[in-house]
């Protein structure tokens, strides 16, 4: 089977070769959880601290369907969909060190990846299991509740370690690669109804050595991030977000793919406490412009947390 796949993409490659060239553009932008998008997806309020001691239990489950993709801003002909439905398990634990609040955590991916049509040298296809999990933490070296003002700098790492089968290349959970991961996040409050949260994200890639039998390397992403809240009650706020993500051009078999990301959204958020430590989040977006790689049509989200 490895064979036979590695021998199709090879003959695409041969036969079709300005299609082949977005195909195999495509293929290195299929992992999950994370599809032309930035690393990690902050929400609104992530870069808000909580007092040591404290506690999170999250559970994220995110859906996204797709059905467009895109090479050099050009729309490639035919029919293309993926759709994905991942989850997400994360803990959180606030603490204090050296005066500074510090919040150590593991996020765990799981769910599934549905490729829908075939997709250069890959048939139609699906994987499910366990991603690569994240550790890492943020510490805040501005934390001041009055005048509703934090900056915090974050740390994390993806661990190879989640489910990965080298013969289906992209339609996987896991990506068989350390990624280093890089955030800081800037929230202000401008006025007594409305916050803003601007984050910055920078990402390093290590080299996958078995992507459908060939070595993948990435350059180093970007993204930048922005929240703009309104508090409707001291339990609940809605929000929009913008997510512009760019750089991480791919190089396969040592040949470069041209397919750096230039991927903007936009995401709409309604938040509520329905108890004194359990909170819900809704999310409905989609993106607005892609250069290359999967567009998305709608992205839905839910988050309950729990706070103890």
């Amino acid at each position: 089977m490895y064979i036979q796949i590695q021998q199709q993409f090879l003959e695409t490659l041969r036969m079709l070769k300005k299609i082949s060239a977005a195909a195999v553009a495509g293929l290195l932008y299929l992992n999950a959880p994370q599809i032309n998008a930035a690393e990690i997806a902050t929400d609104p309020g992530d870069y808000v601290p909580l007092p040591a001691g404290i506690n999170l239990g999250i559970l994220y489950v995110q859906h996204a369907t797709r059905d467009a993709f895109f090479a050099n801003d050009a729309q490639v002909p035919g029919n293309n969909r993926l759709d994905t439905t991942i989850g997400l398990a994360r803990f959180v634990h606030y603490m204090d060190i050296g005066g500074y609040i510090v919040d150590p955590q593991i996020i765990i991916p799981f769910g599934k990846v549905d490729l829908k049509t075939p997709f250069g040298p890959l048939p139609a296809t699906s994987e499910s299991g366990i991603g690569d999990p994240l550790v890492g933490a943020t510490a805040w070296f501005v934390n001041n509740p009055a005048n509703k003002e934090y900056l915090g700098l974050s740390a994390f790492a993806s661990v190879p370690i989640g489910d990965y089968d080298a013969q289906k290349g992209p339609v996987n959970l896991g990506q068989d690669r350390w990624k280093g991961i890089y955030q800081v996040g800037y929230v202000k409050g401008l006025g007594d109804k409305f916050i803003v949260d601007l984050i910055g994200e920078y990402a390093t890639y290590g080299k996958q050595d078995n992507f459908l039998g060939f070595q993948r390397e990435q350059d180093d992403s970007q993204s930048a991030q922005v929240h703009l809240r309104y508090l409707l009650s001291e339990s609940s706020h809605v929000a929009l977000s913008y997510y512009q993500d760019f750089g991480g051009e791919t190089s396969l078999g040592g040949a470069a793919q041209n397919d750096e990301l230039d991927t903007n959204r936009w995401l709409a958020t309604y938040s509520t406490f329905i108890e004194p430590t359990i909170q819900l989040q809704f999310q409905y977006g989609q993106d607005i412009d892609v250069k290359n790689g999967f567009k998305e049509d709608q992205r839905l989200n839910f988050r309950v947390v729990k706070v103890f």
